[in-house]
């Protein structure tokens, strides 16, 4: 895969291997622009959102492609498009809603006007205007609407979630997810109508691949996060499995729920808060579903642009959108589904606190990925050691391991070229 139209000279990677990620993997404007062409821009289909979002014909959110902004949209015939938020004639982003429902968009610069699948059905003034008994000025005569509508972008969906790509040329949203991770895909998305139960976003000062390494890396949760370590959320000590797609850029770690308070996991680890008790145990009033079987969580890395979210009750998609290579925003949608009780909703959205910019589990990783990404930008010829559980590549049945890290970092080399 070439870029023709990045020139810039690649750093080197000079260890073999996946294991030791140079600091500048992070911090390299050009090779950050290659990232976005290469893994947001062509070859990856890339989350936008779920169909619950715009239930109605004419509803419509704004999101974005990597960079890139683009609209989804339910057409009047009850389909999904995506187009991207640039007028076709002078480059306008016009979309400045968030969410809105109409029949068409239009520009306000020159009030060039589309239809909802992005379409060129209006354009003021194309045939000119009478003055003094002769037509003036207008489009040329051979110009021609349908060569002027909004880039329409590829669109996949399965059980209620959105995908887009601006590459036409891809395999299925099923090939791409590959069969262990459709699998776990399924699990969440099986068919069932979802309700949407609310929006976190938030800002964070870091690359945005380290995002994607923090849900691929099974190894902090139980050191970092007093809430898992401490009331047995998750923890080394539990029943889990590592699983990834056949290229090692999807993963899955699979973790069911055992018993807090003290144990060999717990030794010596700083968040651990033995006397810790809640003022509301509500918190942890959690209720086995039938679809989760035996896993009480299961997070899901789908590279390069989601994460999918089951911890106990609470679920949700959290959207990794860079901008820039120090920082991304990451949107969260929290969702149920129509079938839910009262009472679970509630439940979901009492567990859902855990999660969010000022979750009581979510909060500690903004923080510790903004540190990373100072200490990347303070010393850019070092590098990071992800060798916990040897340097090989592989799904595993335990947790005190890094091979996932290692596994993305196989595939990133290899569509990078570096």
């Amino acid at each position: 895969m070439n870029d023709t139209s990045l020139v810039f000279t690649t750093p080197q990677w000079k260890r073999e291997g996946s294991s030791r990620i140079p600091f500048w993997a992070y911090t390299d404007a050009d090779i950050y622009r290659r990232e976005l062409e290469r893994f947001f821009y062509s070859g990856h289909w890339c989350y936008v959102g779920l169909e619950a979002e715009i239930p109605n014909p004419g509803d419509f959110k704004r999101t974005v492609v990597g960079e890139r902004s683009v609209i989804v949209a339910r057409t009047q015939e009850g389909d999904i498009s995506v187009v991207e938020n640039v007028c076709a004639h002078r480059g306008v982003r016009f979309c400045r809603e968030k969410f809105g429902n109409r029949k068409d968009f239009t520009c306000p610069y020159h009030q060039w006007n589309y239809d909802l699948k992005g379409n060129l059905v209006g354009v003021p003034f194309r045939r000119g205007v009478k003055l003094d008994g002769k037509i003036n000025g207008g489009m040329p005569a051979d110009f021609d609407t349908k060569e002027h509508g909004l880039t329409k972008l590829n669109v996949a969906t399965r059980n209620g979630v959105i995908f887009a790509s601006f590459d036409h040329d891809l395999p299925s949203l099923e090939a791409f997810l590959g069969p262990t991770i459709l699998r776990y895909f399924d699990r969440v998305f099986d068919g069932r109508k979802l309700t949407i139960l609310g929006y976190n976003r938030q800002r964070i000062p870091g690359n945005w691949k380290l995002m994607q390494e923090n849900i691929k890396d099974p190894y902090h949760p139980g050191l970092l996060h007093t809430w898992f370590v401490t009331f047995g959320l998750w923890r080394a000590d539990n029943k889990s499995e590592l699983k990834m797609d056949e290229h090692f850029r999807h993963a899955a770690m699979i973790s069911t729920r055992g018993s807090g308070g003290k144990g060999e996991v717990t030794s010596g680890v700083s968040s651990f808060k033995d006397q810790m008790t809640l003022n509301d145990n509500r918190f942890l009033d959690v209720a086995h579903e039938p679809w989760w079987g035996t896993p009480t969580a299961v997070m899901m890395t789908v590279f390069p642009s989601v994460i999918i979210q089951q911890q106990v009750n609470s679920v949700s998609t959290r959207h990794i959108q860079p901008n820039g290579e120090g920082s991304f925003d990451f949107v969260w949608t929290h969702f149920g589904f129509e079938e839910d009780s009262e009472d679970m909703t509630r439940r979901r959205l009492r567990q859902a606190n855990l999660f969010g910019p000022a979750g009581f589990v979510s909060a500690d990783d903004g923080e510790v990925i903004e540190f990373s990404q100072e200490g990347f930008e303070q010393k850019p010829f070092h590098q990071t050691i992800a060798e916990l559980g040897g340097r090989e590549i592989g799904d595993t049945d335990h947790m005190v391991t890094e091979t996932l890290i290692r596994g993305m970092y196989d595939y990133w080399r290899r569509v990078m070229e570096i």
